[in-house]
Parts: C-alpha cells; sequence; structure tokens
C-alpha cells in the first residue's frame, strides 16, 4: 500500500462530503412524521445491510427520506455475501462496475481504489478481489454516515391498522417491536426462499459430513480428506478450489451436464437498455426474455475453473449426477449412473429455491402475493416452474394482491432481492443496482407522499412565508 494513501483517503473523503453537500437539493424534510398508539413509527425499514441496502439508504437520504432504519441478521462487517460465502477470489463482474455510488464520482470504487493503490494499481487490476470490496463497501457506509443495526433478526411482518407495520425482532436474544410505514426487503440473492439441499443427502447423511455452499465451513478441518462437490455453479468450483487449497487430499467435483455451458447470458443483460427499460416490457416479452436466461444459465467463470484444474488432485466428473447415498461408519457413500466411491465430507451446490412461504418476514400473508404462476399464463412449451414461482411485482418492486382487496397493505411491501428478475431486471446484483435501487427509491418516496398528499395539500395552503418584501405601489384610480 502507497505511504500516503491514509493522505489521499482522507482527501478523497472530504470530496466526497463536498460533492454530497453540492447535490443536497432540496434539503427540506418533507415525510409527515407518524406515530402509532403513542410508538414512534419509522417511515422505512429496510431488512438487510448489504450492497443494496447502504445503496438504497443513500439514495433515500438524498431524496430527504430520512426517518428510516438498517436491520441486519449479521455482525457488523458480515452483511451481503462478501465475508461469508463468497468464496471467490475477484467478483464476478467487470472492475468497472458502478452501482453503490450513485453516479458519484467520489464515491465510486475506482476513487476509492486509487486513492489506497493508486492509479497506475487501477491500469494494472484485473478484477476487484472480493475482500477489498467488502472493504470499499465499509468505507462507503463510513464516509455517508449510514448506520446498520446488526444481529438483528426480522421475524414476522404483521399488518397493522392506520397503515403501519409491527415488524416483530429478535436482537442480542431478545424480542422487540419496531414499527415502520413500509418496507423494504433487501435479503439477497435467497430473500424470495431458501438454499436448498436435496432431500436424499437430508435423508441419508449426517449432517456432520455435508453442507451447503452457502453455509459457514471450516475448512481447515478438510486438510488431508477426501472431499465431494455437487453442482455446476460457480459457488461450486469456488468451494473445491477454497478445499484444495487449504490442503484437501482430493476433490471429486460432481455435475450433472453433460457439458458445461461457456457464455454467460447475464453479462449480456449490462447494459443500461436492458437494466431500465426491461419494466417497460409487456408480460410476454419479459417471460420470452427471462426463459431464455434461466434455461440457459451461468457457466462457471474462467478464473473459478482455472482456480480448481491447476490441482493434479481435482477431479471433475460431467454427465454425474448423484442417484443415492449412504453412510458407511464415518465416511458418505455417493453412487452416481458410473461409479460408487467414498468420500469424508461433502459440499453441495444445488443453489436455492423460489418459495415465499419459507420466509418467516412474510409467511403470515406469503399466500397472498400474487406470483409470475398466478398472473400469467405462457404458451405452450414455454412453461417454467422456476419463474412462476417468482413474485409478480409492480413497476418499483412492490409485491401484488393475489385476489384485489385481500391484502391492501402488500403495496407497501417492496421485495429487492433476486426473485424480482421477471419483474425488473434490475435487482440483488452490482450490476443493476443503479437502475434498481433509483426505481426502488422512486417507489417508497412515491407511496410516502400520495398517502400524505391531504397533509401536504394543508400545508400548502398554510403556507405564508413572504418572498416579495418590497412596498406595494398603491393602485391608482380611474381618471375623472
Amino acid at each position: 500500500m502507497p505511504e500516503n494513501s491514509e493522505i489521499n483517503l482522507a482527501k478523497l473523503e472530504r470530496q466526497a462530503k463536498y460533492d454530497l453537500e453540492c447535490l443536497n437539493y432540496p434539503a427540506r424534510q418533507w415525510v409527515k412524521p407518524k406515530t402509532y398508539h403513542g410508538n414512534p413509527v419509522k417511515d422505512v425499514v429496510i431488512i438487510g445491510g448489504g450492497q443494496s441496502g447502504l445503496t438504497l439508504a443513500l439514495q433515500l437520504r438524498r431524496e430527504s427520506v430520512t426517518n428510516i432504519a438498517i436491520l441486519d441478521k449479521n455482525e457488523a462487517g458480515f452483511e451481503g455475501p462478501w465475508r461469508n460465502y463468497a468464496r471467490m477470489h475477484t467478483l464476478r463482474t467487470p472492475k468497472y462496475v458502478t452501482g453503490p455510488d450513485l453516479d458519484i464520482g467520489s464515491l465510486t470504487v475506482r476513487a476509492w481504489w486509487e486513492a489506497r493503490f493508486g492509479h497506475k494499481s487501477w491500469e494494472e487490476l484485473y478484477k476487484i478481489p472480493t475482500n477489498l470490496w467488502a472493504e470499499y463497501l465499509d468505507w462507503l457506509k463510513k464516509v455517508t454516515h449510514i448506520e446498520v443495526t446488526n444481529r438483528t433478526v426480522v421475524t414476522d411482518i404483521e399488518p397493522l391498522q392506520d397503515d403501519v407495520f409491527a415488524l416483530h425482532i429478535e436482537r442480542n436474544g431478545k424480542a422487540d417491536i419496531i414499527y415502520t410505514r413500509l418496507v423494504v426487503l433487501a435479503t439477497g440473492i435467497e430473500g424470495s426462499g431458501q438454499w436448498v439441499v436435496p432431500d436424499m443427502f437430508k435423508d441419508h447423511l449426517d449432517k456432520k459430513v455435508y453442507a451447503h455452499t452457502a453455509e459457514a465451513i471450516n475448512f481447515d478441518k478438510l486438510v488431508g480428506k477426501r472431499v465431494a462437490v455437487v453442482g455446476g455453479g460457480s459457488s461450486s468450483f469456488d468451494n473445491s478450489a477454497t478445499a484444495l487449497e487449504f490442503g484437501a487430499k482430493s476433490v471429486t467435483h460432481f455435475v450433472r451436464r453433460s457439458v458445461l455451458p461457456t457464455v454467460n447470458p447475464y453479462r449480456f443483460m449490462e447494459y443500461s437498455g436492458f437494466l431500465r427499460h426491461f419494466a417497460d416490457l409487456d408480460d410476454d416479452k419479459k417471460w420470452r426474455f427471462m426463459k431464455y436466461l434461466f434455461d440457459v444459465n451461468q457457466p462457471p467463470t474462467q478464473d473459478s475453473y482455472l482456480r480448481c484444474t491447476k490441482f493434479d488432485n481435482y477431479e471433475l466428473k460431467l454427465a454425474s449426477p448423484i442417484k443415492s447415498c449412504r453412510m458407511e461408519g464415518e465416511k458418505l457413500v455417493l453412487v452416481t449412473p458410473h461409479e460408487s466411491d467414498e468420500f469424508d465430507f461433502l459440499i453441495v451446490g444445488t443453489g436455492l429455491i423460489i418459495d415465499l412461504k419459507t420466509r418467516p418476514e412474510i409467511a403470515r400473508f406469503a399466500d397472498k402475493i400474487e406470483t409470475w404462476g398466478d398472473h400469467f399464463t405462457p404458451p405452450a412449451g414455454e412453461e417454467h416452474a422456476v419463474i412462476a414461482s417468482c413474485p409478480y411485482l409492480g413497476k418499483n418492486f412492490q409485491f401484488q394482491e393475489k385476489v384485489k382487496g385481500d391484502a391492501p397493505y402488500l403495496n407497501r411491501i417492496f421485495s429487492y432481492t433476486f426473485a424480482g428478475m421477471p419483474s425488473l431486471a434490475a435487482s440483488a446484483g452490482i450490476s443493476a443496482l443503479k437502475f434498481g435501487v433509483r426505481r426502488l427509491a422512486y417507489g417508497v418516496s412515491s407511496e410516502l407522499f400520495c398517502e400524505d398528499a391531504d397533509y401536504h395539500y394543508d400545508l400548502l395552503r398554510a403556507f405564508d412565508e413572504k418572498e416579495l418584501t418590497a412596498p406595494q405601489p398603491v393602485a391608482m384610480g380611474k381618471a375623472g
């Protein structure tokens, strides 16, 4: 790190403060204060303090919506995936990606990088290391003075009268309630469902011998062990590589597909036309785009693949779905159509399911939320179960009622998760952040203003601030 990096960072932080001050117009606080039975009510509670929650909070503050709270279940610094289960060495997105900065140059990752490591380092950089992206987000949170309440789990969102929600939370082992007008779910890729382990593994293997790629894994305990990995996505390859780098005796990687895909269609999406205007398409076109994207799927990145294949004790087995498994003593046995083999540990990279009922915070009304399967019937032969299970969101990420009038409070809950892809495309990813968050913040501020239109009208009628103070000339009478 250059010797003057601390000086450069301090200078950049002063510049960022100045830039934010220059853009702070109009700065007037405008949202009507609200209480519920004497309790203060937040205007917005954001559930999730990762990059999406931080960026939304910054955008709302720029819109002078400041009575907000950000809640996150993790320890400070461990919001989002970056220090948890993101085991790739670098981000998958290109280094020039923007998003959390909201187009403020002094808040970009490039500005932060060059202040810390120098311009030449940025020019030579291939992709942003994952750990340094996490450090950049920490810096962004600090310099923008965004506060996150950590170690806080939302267990239930209860709709009340007067357009208020009671958020039932557990914080440090104690139950509490926070009242709010609006809720934003910024709960990440799994925010509309859960990571899934096939029943076959749960039914026949001891939990101590397997873990999902999204779980905490003690790789130190895999030193000298025979490890099996199941799944064809990048996270499976990243976990294979991590086990090898820690010193696993061997890693055998089972993939159901006979050929790995080579083209990543998600890179195609990274242009403003698609990310900004996909929401403007009709449902037929949205379904056609998304079905193709979901069918083609993503390949592992070249970096993840090479990270594995450089090890002689790594073996990739394609066309090898797991047909059965069992325990034999302390070992686990996996059976494919071609063979059976014995391992010490299994890492499961089988992704997630979209199932709103599995989310405790929205379980009480999950059956009232409209899904794509409820709303849209695709052409014969174009059905897709995953897309059909995704919530059918409004133009600003709001939940919609399955039955009109049955749950009118749903349009005050915004879902900024991966499952918003079929509706709006721009959700839960770095590349789409600058487009999705602005759309989301517009929906939040619109709801707050329109709900209180009468209040603002009364303020207008009562407004009597004199702008013209000069004496008025006396009106002349008509000439005689």
